[in-house]
């Protein structure tokens, strides 16, 4: 498990920004050292745990780029066309018997080795055959065209996967063209996950006249699975203060990181910061976010954790900007910033200056064929609606204070958020 010492997120001031949280993170938590191989096929969104350099160039040799007729770059015609005989015919993964003989032209297919001297190839499309069977080929091509150099891509020795790279169906692809079987990875981060509360019940248990299903914790388990992590189901902890700190400081030394949910406010009721202030420690963020604002984040006994808002769109905002840092700082990952893309506003907005804010919206093509980003109508901290019927979040930085339609704005689309 990750040890961290327990000031190791002390913070002294009053108001965090989203920035300072991040980077106070990520500069921070120690990753965990536990490495594991997993076959190819089964390295998708894991982390790297090793750099791994070409052990051979790509392509491994030149080839043809096209179906077509492959030319000594001495013989390329020059002003007018120019009429070969064929000599030879080569298929991929063929073997080339020879090279090409002076002022003669080969058939060659996509992917299939290029002969000996050869330099150039034509496009079938570009050449036509006479009435004696010769292939007649335009001038004008330059030399080299159409032909794939072996380690054009990358070459031998060169580092093409990094330590830390989340791996994705990309790079796992590259992996396969090297020819190779397994990956050397860092093993899933474990994460403890509850919601807090009397008024939850869990899906398929009694409720409650006066309690509502809990649903912040599938969503936040269902965001941690899709980040690689390896996630623990403990349930609904009761709104009561050793019952809480019990119930923490068990999965501590088990667990990698601790996300709780709701609970984290300043409110009577609110028993999370106590709970892990009398096992461990904690510094409450006052995040300057919206939807988001009350964040914790401690070390019970040198495990980090996180406790978010119960509100689900709050929690959901704040799992990207705190707790998906987080665990990829504990898988060791590279930073994965998050890049909003340029739209127009159709919507009319004022917020405070100093506060980042983070409106739902759905995107359309505009009349000019730009796109624009469409407000959700109802605001609420705690619509689930909001973020099944909307593409993404728009993103106000703390310095804007005020939004008009057609102003540009940056929009982050849920599907680039894990």
């Amino acid at each position: 498990m990750a040890q961290l010492s327990d000031d190791c997120f002390a913070f002294g001031g009053p108001m965090m920004s989203v920035d300072e949280a991040v980077g106070l993170i990520t500069t921070r938590v120690n990753a965990i050292a536990d490495l594991e191989a997993v076959a190819l096929v089964d390295a998708d969104g894991r982390v790297l745990a090793r750099d791994i350099a070409a052990p051979l160039p790509l392509p491994p040799f030149t080839n043809s780029a096209v179906d077509g007729y492959a030319v000594r770059n001495a013989d390329l015609p020059d002003g007018a066309e120019r009429a070969f005989p064929l000599d030879g015919r080569i298929q991929a993964g063929g073997l080339v018997q020879a090279p090409i003989r002076p002022g003669h032209t080969a058939r060659i297919f996509t992917g299939a080795p290029m002969p000996p001297d050869a330099g150039t190839v034509f496009m079938q499309e570009d050449v036509r055959i006479d009435d004696t069977g010769k292939v007649v080929l335009p001038p004008g091509l330059k030399p080299g065209a159409n032909v794939r150099p072996a380690g054009e891509d990358i070459p031998e020795g060169h580092v093409a996967l990094r330590a830390g790279q989340r791996l994705r169906p990309q790079h796992v692809a590259l992996a396969a063209a090297f020819g190779l079987i397994r990956l050397d990875v860092v093993r899933r981060i474990r994460v403890a996950v509850f919601s807090t509360g009397d008024e939850l019940a869990s899906p398929g248990e009694p409720r409650a006249a006066s309690q509502l299903f809990d649903s912040n914790r599938f969503m936040l388990m269902a965001m941690l699975r899709r980040l690689g992590c390896e996630v623990s189901d403990l349930g609904i902890l009761r709104d009561e203060r050793t019952s809480l700190a019990d119930g923490l400081k068990q999965v501590a030394g088990s667990h990698d990181l601790i996300l709780t949910t709701g609970g984290v406010s300043t409110g009577e009721e609110d028993h999370v910061k106590a709970a892990v202030e009398s096992i461990g420690s904690l510094v409450l963020w006052r995040m300057a976010i919206k939807p988001g604002r009350p964040v914790a984040m401690g070390i019970i006994g040198g495990t980090p954790l996180i406790g978010l808002p119960g509100n689900p769109v709050a929690s959901f905002v704040t799992f990207v900007h705190v707790v998906r840092p987080t665990a990829l700082a504990l898988m060791g990952g590279l930073p994965e910033p998050l890049l909003p893309i340029p739209v127009r506003a159709a919507f009319a907005y004022k917020k405070k200056i100093g506060r980042r804010e983070y409106v739902r919206a759905s995107l359309r093509r505009g009349e000019d064929g730009a796109l624009e980003a469409i407000k959700f109508p109802r605001e609420g901290a705690g619509l689930l609606s909001s973020l099944v019927e909307t593409d993404g979040l728009v993103e106000l930085g703390e310095d804007i204070t005020r939004v008009e339609p057609g102003q540009g704005v940056g929009f982050l689309p849920y599907a680039d958020l894990l």
